[in-house]
């Protein structure tokens, strides 16, 4: 090598080095799968031993503000039924046996309310809060002698279901108020459920497949109070609740409950998480292996569709589990509060990517624009919501128009779906710090570090629309505390960077990034996520495939054509009929799946994202009409296996969040371009 060329090199290397040791230093961070699950939050309450450590904490109600378009759902919740279901629903006048103690009185109003209640909270209505009290007090005061509460009716039917629900209404209002009538009134109900016989226990029917709901609030009260024969009624709990750790899907286990109802959505939907909870009691891991095996066979089965959720039009039926039976909105609510449970018991992220993946595509789905009405079955295909009941499902009926004054389970439980997902954006750790774990904007305040130091944190973002993401820190003085932030597993690279730093690329999806070091007043921190568009295939419905970006699925937009035909002016029934074609086959190259696929418009955020009209991210695709694909009755059509052959001329089609549609063709058959 000649001597120039060498020190030419030497030369560069020194420059490079000299500017290196000026500048900012790249973001420092670890990667974690989870917090530790072997110490335990010193300022909010968790998991107290014998039972195993909690990795994430929920913190109590009022310390995490939500803000933007997730502040807007409440704020629709609110004007829209779910805050005035006391004038429409005939399970919460003043006849209602929560009230009356007698009559109606089974699980629709605490459905409604452990919603309405935790709505009331969060958004500080004091008004709300007033109106809820009515039926925490109607609650508090039914307790007899012996610990029972509720309406007399369902203690003649030994059915402790109804009280399940009402039990979570009160932890709740205790997380709010700090009542210690709660613990109270709690714990004598526990002693009075430990000293019911065995074989007069949870005898079937529902309470017996969601005995964990109940098993979940002793848990609850024994971290609060420590009482140790709480430990043993958990186990008598579990012991009588169904088996969820064997194989869902299996006919020759000896059942002692009905199949009709063990295959009923919204009970595996709860049923799920029932072997982790227990898990925290005995340490035995093959409960949680449980948990992800059933899953796994059940989406395989019945999930293979975007959203989140599984083919259940009442029960999960073979023969029935293509992308256009839908789910119950019970079923969606349900399954993302077990994601919610086993992020805290678990740690791990992709629980939050499996609460996200729900919220943001399915759920915005089941409800008019202004939260006004829903219907009890929404699917990722779906071209007609009438009321002609003309569409093969379980039930008969109308099951698909927007209607507030129908479909009462659906009508009440929808209530808690997002308020439970707001109190879950922010989790503490167990080793002093705070994890963002579901992504939305927000405000959290919270006691951090080993010195207890308070610590405010705001949420800067327009994500699930966007995947860029600013935290800044706000604190009286400088403090020292792990900041965990999620790292979706749809996210194949990330950047972060504090301050002027230099970003810093990770490639980790599915992990947790942790920041610790001695945070001062002003820090930002920005994660930006890779938002690329992504083609999922559907092996078990011909090849079928579907469209992402970030977190959200992409369906085809379809002219809405809304008719009303019930209800009253202020709360009217809606239909909403297709006004264009919707049979197309998407054009995909396999060696770019992705070139014939492109996001065209992008804007700001409104106050209600969920709707075609505002929809904020717009993808055009080339596609082809596929005459074969045609509707039965008024229900789409199965998707054609693929690749089609019998296909029309190309066209451009429009493509928008799958929650911002009311219609929607989300998985397409696919066709091969012309040479």
């Amino acid at each position: 090598m000649k001597k120039a060329t060498l020190l030419a090199i030497i030369f560069l290397i020194l420059a490079q080095t000299a500017f290196l040791e000026g500048s900012d230093k790249v973001t420092d961070f670890r990667l974690k799968e989870s917090p530790p699950d072997a110490v335990v939050n010193s300022y909010y309450i968790s998991n107290r031993a014998p039972l195993k450590p909690s990795p994430l904490v929920k913190l109590p109600i009022g310390q995490i503000e939500v803000r933007g378009w997730l502040l807007s759902q409440l704020q629709l919740m609110r004007s829209g039924f779910t805050g005035h279901l006391p004038e429409i629903s005939r399970f919460l006048k003043e006849d209602s046996g929560w009230l009356t103690l007698r009559g109606k009185g089974w699980e629709e109003m605490p459905y409604w309310l452990k919603g309405y209640g935790d709505l009331a909270y969060l958004l500080k209505d004091q008004e709300m809060i007033a109106t809820a009290r009515k039926w925490i007090e109607a609650i508090l005061g039914s307790q007899q002698s012996d610990g029972y509460f509720g309406p007399v009716d369902n203690r003649e039917a030994n059915d402790l279901w109804p009280n399940m629900e009402g039990i979570m209404c009160l932890q709740s209002y205790y997380d709010y108020s700090h009542d210690q009538r709660v613990l109270d009134f709690m714990s004598k109900y526990f002693r009075y459920e430990l000293n019911i016989p065995d074989e007069q226990f949870l005898p079937g029917s529902w309470q017996k497949l969601r005995g964990g709901e109940n098993l979940e609030s002793v848990y609850w009260l024994y971290n609060r109070t420590g009482e140790s024969w709480l430990l043993e009624l958990a186990k008598k709990i579990y012991r009588q609740t169904a088996d969820w750790t064997s194989p869902i899907l299996t006919t020759e286990r000896d059942r002692l409950w009905e199949e009709s109802s063990f295959y009923h959505g919204v009970n595996i939907a709860m049923g799920l998480k029932y072997p982790a909870l227990y898990y925290q009691q005995t340490g035995e891991k093959q409960l949680l292996e449980a948990v992800e095996r059933n899953y796994q066979q059940l989406m395989t089965a019945y999930g293979q569709q975007p959203g989140g959720m599984f083919a259940a039009d009442e029960n999960i039926r073979p023969g029935y589990n293509d992308p256009r039976q839908g789910a119950e909105t019970c079923t969606m609510v349900e399954m993302m509060f077990t994601w919610e449970t086993l992020l805290k018991i678990t740690g791990e992220t992709i629980a939050a990517d499996r609460v996200e993946d729900i919220a943001f595509n399915s759920l915005p789905a089941s409800m008019t624009p202004d939260l006004r009405g829903l219907h009890y079955l929404t699917a990722a295909n779906l071209i007609s919501c009438d009321r002609s009941g003309e569409h093969d499902f379980q039930n008969s009926g109308t099951l698909l128009s927007y209607d507030p004054w129908s479909y009462r389970c659906c009508q009440h439980n929808v209530a808690f779906g997002w308020p439970y997902f707001s109190e879950h954006l922010w989790l503490a750790t167990s080793d002093q710090g705070v994890a963002a774990v579901i992504y939305a904007p927000s405000i959290v305040e919270l006691k951090v570090g080993q010195k207890g130091q308070v610590v405010r944190l705001i949420e800067d973002t327009s994500y699930p629309f966007s995947g860029k993401i600013t935290f800044t820190v706000f604190s009286e003085e400088e403090v020292e505390f792990p900041l965990y932030l999620r790292l979706p597993g749809w996210a194949e690279s990330a950047f972060i960077w504090v301050n002027d730093e230099q970003p810093a690329e990770v490639n980790a999806p599915g992990k947790f990034a942790v920041l610790e070091r001695h945070w001062k007043y002003g820090d930002q921190i920005c994660l930006n996520l890779e938002e690329s568009i992504r083609i999922k295939f559907w092996p078990g419905i011909g090849q079928a495939i579907s469209v992402a970006r970030g977190p959200l699925w992409f369906s085809l937009e379809i002219k809405e054509i809304w008719k009303s035909y019930g209800g009253t002016q202020d709360w009217p029934a809606w239909e909403v009929l297709p006004g264009s074609d919707w049979n197309y086959a998407l054009e995909i190259d396999k060696d770019n799946l992705i070139r014939n696929i492109k996001l065209v418009e992008k804007k700001e955020v409104s106050y209600q994202p969920f709707s075609v009209e505002n929809s904020p991210l717009v993808l055009e695709a080339k596609a082809r009409q596929c005459p074969e694909w045609v509707a039965q009755g008024r229900m789409v059509g199965q998707v054609p296996p693929s690749p089609v052959s019998s296909v029309g001329s190309e066209k451009t089609i429009r493509l928008i969040p799958m929650g911002c549609t009311r219609l929607r063709i989300t998985c397409f058959p696919w066709v091969r371009p012309e040479k």
